[in-house]
């Protein structure tokens, strides 16, 4: 019988089993044969509730997950499709997602999107025009938009998180990112890859200690040698495979591979336990690629061993005593206690001057509650009415920013938000409401020769104590209707985002929108 992802996850007794699918760079052919093969048993088991679908997995070209998933869901199979917006606009999500609710897909994973990986020609250009929070933003706008009209046919969407960050800031990065995305509307949450279980153990924690309900799925993978080797090896944004583990698998591989298979569908099995134990509602498991026996397997060893998740925790504890958790750990318990970890990670030197410097001018030149803020307002209004005077200011805050932020004269700043750097400039993905899975010990995933733009700015928030105002802030997309004019002027005549803040932002970005 077809079984309904939505209403699966609104059952609090159904623990919910999901499945990835990846499709390759082919519209007919064995693999594509292999991925219907695999979503037909799948509906013929009758115990997963959805099977999902990649969406140009690395950033690579492949066959779209709507047209796949069309096909799927008409032979009775529910389907989460995943959507990324790297490689289009605002105007090509809408349309996609209009194209998705004709085709009656309503399960969506709002993803950021690997970085441009290999096309015609060479790299793709990498678009990035939302982030991931607004993404989740703007379906919810959907939604609206679709209620106002009399139709309820809301899409579902659901958004990822990585618990398995080992620095502070990323860390704390990672949960004040999903407090935006709860905030935009999501429905579920999916994790990303990992096998450290008080990592698995934080999420739960984090979610009950900001009372949110939002049912959670731990990402479960059948770890091969060379599965494993890439993640080690960081090829797999947002993955983490620890050494020893990676050295244990090879180990299990080498003298036998029929038994290093079999200690793979245990590994997985086991760690699916735990996670139910620990209080997730579900597992999304990845990594099957050549029949359904193996998930079935997985499912059926879970079912003999899930009372007795207790006992493997040991299995899955691949820290490194430099590694942060959020919450400490007492005595030789593998798991932590509901007691937060002191923070401690701050800039120091330059960076610490220059965000000093530029948070007290922004103060005063930049606060609309400071008492020159109306003297401001009548500088800007005289200098906007001349081509004269919004030139010379133009080359003026040009020549300013440019060297104390690479500016790319957006017109539609919002450095604040970032500590006083630019993610225009410093960041691949232009991300403004927070760091993607992708950083690896704090080093972005595109230029990894360099600190992740949100690492710094949590480490200058950091020295006034203003970290966790990182979780409220929502920024809405950028206004490319004010590139190349000054951000100065559209602040002070409230032309840009930046007199909306919270939940004025999403009203805003709503009623820009609609």
């Amino acid at each position: 019988m077809a079984r309904n992802f939505q209403t699966d996850l609104a059952d609090p007794n159904l623990f919910v089993v999901t499945m990835e699918l990846v499709p390759k760079a082919e519209s007919i052919g064995r693999s594509i044969d292999t991925v219907l093969q695999f979503a037909d048993d799948a509906l013929n088991d009758g115990r997963l509730s959805a099977v999902s679908i990649t969406d140009n997995p690395g950033g690579n070209p492949s066959l779209s997950p709507d047209v796949l998933g069309k096909e799927i869901l008409d032979r009775g199979m529910d389907v989460i499709v995943h959507f990324t917006y790297r490689d289009m606009n605002r105007a090509g999500i809408e349309s996609r997602a209009l194209q998705l609710r004709r085709m009656g897909m309503k399960n969506i994973l709002a993803l950021t999107g690997d970085y441009s990986g290999k096309g015609f020609g060479g790299q793709p250009a990498p678009v990035f025009d939302l982030d991931s929070v607004s993404l989740l933003c703007f379906f919810h706008m959907m939604n609206k938009k679709a209620e106002n009209n009399g139709i309820s046919d809301d899409f579902f969407t659901g958004c990822a998180v990585s618990p398995f960050k080992w620095t502070e800031p990323e860390c704390y990065l990672q949960y004040y990112k999903l407090c935006k995305k709860i905030s935009a509307g999501a429905d579920f949450i999916i994790t990303q890859l990992g096998y450290d279980a008080r990592k698995f153990q934080k999420l739960i924690q984090v979610l009950k200690k900001n009372n949110i309900r939002t049912p959670a799925l731990a990402s479960i993978y059948l770890l091969t040698p060379r599965s494993a080797r890439v993640m080690n090896s960081g090829k797999v944004p947002g993955a983490v495979v620890s050494k020893e583990l990676f050295k244990q698998i090879s180990k299990e591989w080498e003298a036998d591979k029929r038994k290093g298979y079999f200690s793979a569908v245990e590994r997985a099995a086991k760690l699916a336990a735990v996670c139910k134990g620990l209080g997730y509602r579900g597992i999304h498991i990845g990594g099957v690629h050549r029949n359904f026996k193996t998930v079935k397997r997985i499912i059926d060893l879970l079912a003999d061993i899930e009372n007795d998740w207790e006992y493997f925790l040991n299995e899955f504890t691949y820290s490194q005593p430099d590694h942060f958790y959020m919450f400490t750990k007492e005595d030789d318990s593998p798991l932590s206690v509901n007691r937060l970890t002191p923070k401690k990670n701050k800039a120091y030197s330059f960076q610490k001057c220059h965000f000093k410097s530029l948070y007290h001018m922004h103060q005063v030149f930049f606060d609309f509650d400071s008492p020159n803020a109306p003297l401001y307002n009548k500088i800007c209004n005289l200098l906007d009415q001349s081509k004269i005077g919004r030139h010379s200011i133009n080359i003026f805050e040009e020549g300013f920013k440019k060297i104390l932020l690479n500016c790319q004269q957006c017109g539609d700043c919002c450095i604040q938000h970032l500590g006083f750097l630019c993610p225009e400039s410093q960041c691949p993905k232009h991300m403004r409401n927070g760091s993607c899975g992708g950083s690896r010990d704090g080093k972005c995933e595109v230029n990894p020769e360099k600190y992740c733009v949100w690492y710094r700015a949590y480490q200058r928030f950091a020295l006034i104590d203003k970290t966790d105002d990182m979780a409220k802030d929502y920024v809405p997309p950028r206004m490319w209707e004010l590139n190349k004019t000054s951000s100065w002027i559209n602040f002070h005549l409230g032309i840009n985002h930046q007199t909306k803040s919270g939940d004025a932002a999403f009203r805003y970005n709503f009623e820009r929108s609609i």
